[in-house]
């Protein structure tokens, strides 16, 4: 009898201490609606006419300072075959009165200098512009309260219109 109260109190620990994930810090409050387990189907790939699936899990991190998103996504050309999957990881922060971000998927990696929010709704994040290398733009607009679309988009160099390179719709999973 003993080890099954142990057993309980250690599971009621354990629950409490998962759910209570801490608050964001005020430069990041305005981008509390990308936290959660979100789910996507049918991203769609500009390039390649092909289509993604995947999951992302956008968690707030050292003490509410980071936001932190991990992600799987998984490819699959025009006609509908697998072509492979990735991970990647991103890490949202303030420094210096700025929202940046850092990605990476084990082959890229995209340092966001900026991001444009409107607390609650939406953000746009932007890199650098260099000379002679593309910018890059990730948005994410919340269109119901368990709905985020996604889209990814690359101006190239000297062009002044951006290039879509993925597009969908994450549906909020917890």
């Amino acid at each position: 009898m003993p080890r099954y109260v142990m057993a309980v109190g250690f599971i009621a620990l354990v629950s409490s201490h998962a759910a209570a994930a801490p608050a964001l810090n005020h430069d990041l409050a305005g981008l509390s609606f990308l936290v959660g387990d979100w789910a996507s189907g049918n991203g769609k790939v500009a390039d390649t006419g092909g289509t993604s699936t995947g999951a992302s899990t956008i968690t707030p991190e050292a003490g509410g300072a980071v936001l932190l998103r991990r992600d799987h996504t998984n490819l699959f050309n025009a006609s509908g075959a697998s072509t492979g999957s990735f991970d990647q990881i991103m890490m949202i922060y303030a420094e210096g009165g700025q929202i940046h971000a850092d990605y990476a998927d084990g082959t890229h990696i995209l340092h966001y200098i900026s991001a444009d929010i409107t607390p609650g709704r939406s953000v746009v994040f932007t890199t650098a512009p260099h000379q002679g290398a593309p910018v890059f733009q990730l948005a994410y607009t919340r269109t119901t309260p368990t709905t985020l679309a996604l889209s990814f988009s690359m101006t190239p160099p000297g062009a002044a219109t951006p290039h879509p390179i993925a597009t969908g719709t994450l549906h909020k999973v917890h």
